[in-house]
């Protein structure tokens, strides 16, 4: 199942996959001590979203709002990625990585594990 996640929506993502689940005042606190806060109403209003695109569910304790995701961050990163594939450089896998090296900083550490990984999938036979 591909699931379109915002930019904004990752950030609420983030914080669950990092408390495994956590109230809607819960996830306002730790994004308010983040670089770009986010208000609260906002929060709520994104915890909608994701619940109505199969993202995240809800469980009532007491009477608050418990919520937790319904996809792992593996899950949101494939589909992002290949999205991103599809949408911008119209399935060229090439595309993609030589527009990376060539517009991105790339650590030598990086460029190596890229390399690594490009000897490995040319023994396989791609896939």
């Amino acid at each position: 199942m591909s699931i379109r996640i915002g930019s904004v929506q990752l950030r609420i993502m983030r914080v669950l996959w990092e408390e495994g689940a956590a109230t809607a005042r819960r996830i306002s606190d730790v994004l308010s001590s983040a670089e770009s806060p986010m208000a609260h109403s906002t929060v709520q209003t994104l915890l909608r979203q994701l619940e109505s695109k199969g993202a995240v569910a809800h469980e009532r304790q007491d009477r608050t709002f418990v919520f937790r995701p319904l996809i792992q961050e593996s899950e949101a990163s494939q589909s992002a990625a290949q999205d991103l594939l599809a949408r911008v450089f119209r399935g060229s896998v090439s595309g993609l990585v030589a527009h990376l090296l060539e517009h991105e900083d790339v650590s030598a550490e990086e460029m190596n594990l890229l390399r690594q990984i490009v000897e490995r999938k040319g023994t396989e036979g791609g896939s």
